[in-house]
This record gives C-alpha cells, structure tokens and sequence, in this order.
C-alpha cells in the first residue's frame, strides 16, 4: 500500500510547477553588473529564488587570460594577483565580465565577456587553427538538418568553433531508445532535440548564435533555414527522410552551397561541393535514373531503389548490410552506434572546417573505415 500511494503521489507531481513553454527554453540571460537595470534583474532573479547553484570562477579565468596574453613569460603564482588588478583597472572583480543565467538548470556563471571568453576558450585551438582564421570562422555560418548525428556534429563544431552561427532542425524528441548514441540525460526524454542540442551548446558557449527548427527541414521553412540572416555558407545533411535529402541538396547546389553528409557506416562521408560545380549531379549523380524534369517522384516502389542507390548498397559494411534486409522484420529502423555517430562528429567537423577555410576543394565520397584500418 505504501508503495502505491508513494507512487500516485509522485504522479501527481511530476508536472508541478512545470510551465510547457520552459520546455522550448535554450537561451541563457546575460546580466553586467556594471548596468544598473542588468544589476536590478539578477537582483530580482536571486529574491524569487530562481538561482540554485552559482558558479564563479572568474579569477581562475582571469589568469588563463593574462597567461594567454603573455605565452612567452613564465608567470609565478605570487604574481597573478597584481597583474589581475591591473587588468581590472579598478572595476570590482564581481562586476567584472558577464553573469550567465542557465534557467533550464538553474545555475548561474561569472564569465570573461565575449571577445576574452573566446579569445580563452579557443587558446588551445591554437596553431592547428591560427587566429587569422579563428577569425575568418567567425563569421561562417553552419546548418544542420537531422540531430542524431548531427548532435554529435554540432558539439564537435561548437567546441572547435569553426562558425558563429548554427542553425539546426530536427522535428523529434529524444525517446530512451535514442540514448545509445544521443548525448544527453535521461531527464530530457521527450524534450526537442533542437533545445537538447541547443543548451548544450549554450552550456559550451553562450555568445553562440544558434537558431532552432523544431519542425525540423521542409518545404515551408527551406527558405528561411537556408537564406534567413544570409546564406549558409555549408548545409550538413545527416537526415533520415529520403525527401528531404533530395530536396535540400537541390535547394543547396540552387544556391550554391557546399553539402556535407555522413552516414555513420564504415565512416562514410560525402562531400558535394556546389558552391565551385554548380550543375553537379546530386549525390555524386547516383540517382541521376530517378531525375526527370529537374526533379524526383518518390513513391512507395522507389523509394528502396533510390536509398540503395544514395548508399551504395554494394559499399555497406557487412552487419549494414544485414541489419537493411532485417528492417520492419526483426529490427525497426537501421542501427546507430554510439562510437561511428562519435567518429561522424569528428570527421565531419574537421572536413566542414578545411571547407570553410578553402583548404579542400574536391568533392568525393571517402572512407575512415575502422574495421579496415583495425583488421585482425
């Protein structure tokens, strides 16, 4: 009996004090201290009782960035309290920077503003990516449709950097079954990818611009998602639905963006470079036999063939090629590994980055094959 009534009790908390809009929370607020209405509104927060946890390590990044700013002199641990006040130049080290408020956790963080904060936090980046071109990334903006994958994609991309603008849609929410390759918390079954996706990326870096579509990519936001607030300068496709694939690569080499997929088989990547060949065949021209009139008819009798075709059936791992002929047999979907979705996050991110820099120019199919580097 306790356990029964334990448990309706729990029911009838569980969503207590929840408003549905919170759910589409993942902007954090930004409150300098030196601004008095900002002072007032982090004031207010703390009074309500909003603020849970506080984190404030502002000295310690404070001295990451006086040792950036000097990487030739060797600094002794007596000395960063002096050059500390220096850099303040009388402003109250409480004052100093930005607080972050998280309010889907609660927390609250004292941080270096943004030209400090990422001049720190992309040190380490430091020459594999010089600051010229730090700078010139900036300014880049990334999309990507399909956040399996493309989570891991847009983590990679975020912690390296590589844009100042990410626009992502997925139209699915994240179910248990997800959490063998999605990285996340079981507390955010049933929340939108998108904002899953969003607030940890705003947890890496806040001055992130980041725009969401929850309905995920489709006709009537095409437009929006690759032309809003400029151009794509590179459009990531790691969707499942075959439509969409066809529709936004004609979309992209229309308007002459480079295209990037990876399908997480036998490190699988594609790059379609439509911004320097712009009548190339999508696909690589693999299902040029299905294009009549500049476009692709779907339907149930096709949509197999064009699918084995966009995959190379023939180049599919083994257990791939298993696992496609067991589908809404023994198994409903193709399989995900949490490893190959880690690895497509990895290669995708440092080719988007050669592609934004001009440092590759090719379009082709390639390989990071793991079984075939690893034989035996």
């Amino acid at each position: 009996m306790l356990v029964d009534y334990t448990y309706s009790m729990l029911k009838d908390i569980t969503h207590l004090h929840v408003n549905p809009e919170d759910k589409l929370i993942y902007n954090p607020l930004f409150f300098r201290l030196n601004n008095n209405r900002d002072k007032e509104a982090l004031n207010e927060i703390l009074i309500k009782g909003k603020i849970l946890f506080v984190h404030d390590g502002i000295y310690e990044q404070l001295q990451e960035l006086i040792k950036c700013q000097n990487p030739s002199v060797s600094i002794k641990p007596d000395d960063y309290n002096a050059l500390i006040e220096k850099h303040l130049n009388g402003v109250p080290i409480s004052d100093y920077g930005v607080w972050v408020y998280y309010p889907w956790n609660r927390r609250l963080v004292h941080l270096l503003d943004e030209e400090e904060f990422i001049k720190v936090r992309t040190n380490r980046n430091q020459l594999k990516i010089t600051g010229q071109e730090q700078q010139l990334l900036k300014e880049k903006k990334i999309g990507i449709v399909g956040l399996s994958v493309g989570q891991s994609i847009a983590l990679t991309i975020v912690m390296e950097r590589i844009c100042g603008e990410i626009r992502l849609a997925d139209f699915d929410t994240a179910e248990l079954s997800n959490l063998n390759r999605l990285r996340t918390g079981l507390h955010n079954m049933g929340i939108n990818k998108t904002i899953i996706a969003a607030r940890e990326i705003m947890e890496i870096d806040p001055f992130m611009k980041i725009i969401l579509f929850h309905d995920g990519l489709n006709k009537q936001n095409m437009d929006e998602f690759f032309t809003g607030n400029g151009k794509l300068d590179l459009f990531i496709e790691v969707c499942d639905g075959i439509d969409i694939k066809i529709e936004s690569r004609f979309k992209a080499r229309a308007l002459q963006i480079p295209v990037v997929m990876d399908t997480n088989d036998r490190g699988m990547l594609d790059v379609e470079r439509f911004d320097k060949e712009k009548d190339r065949g999508i696909f690589h021209g693999l299902i040029d036999a299905f294009i009549k009139n500049n476009g692709i008819q779907i339907n149930d009798e096709n949509r197999r063939q064009i699918l084995m075709s966009i995959v190379s059936f023939d180049s599919l791992s083994e257990r791939m090629k298993l696992s496609m002929a067991e589908i809404n047999k023994t198994i409903n979907t193709w399989p995900q590994l949490a490893s190959s979705v880690v690895l497509g996050g990895a290669i995708t991110t440092d080719i988007a980055r050669k592609i934004l820099l001009d440092q590759h120019t090719q379009s082709g199919r390639y390989y990071v094959d793991l079984d075939d580097i690893f034989k035996g």
